[in-house]
């Protein structure tokens, strides 16, 4: 497929791909158990990685049934299960990090990726949380990984409450923990504003939707 053009980010002008230690990383308790870590540009040479994935990784555009007809997703998507060969080898290495860091709090690894290329303002991911995995019955973690031009991702209670807005791109990483898959629901809304393309790496243990 032909890649949309991304601007590249005045903070990542080296070509490098490598990620920063994970000991720099933020929490913020949400409530209700839930809780976001975050750390701002944790990969250098992400918009190297950008161009890279949205050359090579195999995108495919799906089509889902909402209410009495079929509509577009509103994004292109590719999966990786557990043991399938990552389409970078610093996804591997950021997944192998992760692992390491969070592994007293997780007790597991984080085995799977699934990736999601937003190719412009119109792109978005609707309001959700883990209704179907582990997650709707027990604490766990979901990190996500951003490369390419920032989008906000915002987060709210679940039955309302105050919205938690932050924009990811450059290399960003958040984790999602806790309660936060069952009792909080979150989003990346589209946007009337020029934004280039963007694309997540979200990382889950087994198990985990």
């Amino acid at each position: 497929m032909t890649a949309v053009h991304l601007q590249s980010s005045l903070f990542d002008q080296n070509d490098e791909i490598r990620l920063d230690p994970l000991a720099d990383v933020r929490r913020t308790v949400l409530g209700d158990g839930a809780w976001l870590d975050a750390l701002d540009c944790w990969l250098h040479g992400a918009d190297a990685l950008f161009e890279a994935l949205a050359d090579s990784v195999p995108w495919r555009a799906e089509r889902r049934q909402m209410y009495e007809r079929e509509v577009d997703v509103p994004r292109l998507l590719a999966h990786y299960r557990e043991g399938d060969a990552l389409p970078h080898p610093v996804l591997a290495e950021a997944r192998h990090a992760l692992s390491v860091h969070y592994a007293a709090e997780l007790g597991e690894r984080f085995v799977t990726a699934g990736l999601c290329y937003y190719r412009d303002g119109h792109d978005s991911v609707a309001w959700h949380g883990d209704t179907i995995g582990r997650g709707s019955r027990e604490d766990t973690m979901v990190a996500i990984l951003s490369v390419g031009a920032p989008r906000d991702l915002v987060l709210r209670p679940r039955g309302g409450g105050a919205r938690v807005r932050r924009p990811l791109g450059h290399g960003d990483l958040v984790v999602m923990g806790g309660s936060c898959q069952r009792t909080w629901e979150h989003a990346v809304p589209k946007t009337a504003r020029a934004v280039g393309p963007r694309i997540s790496v979200q990382f889950r243990p087994r198990g985990v939707n």
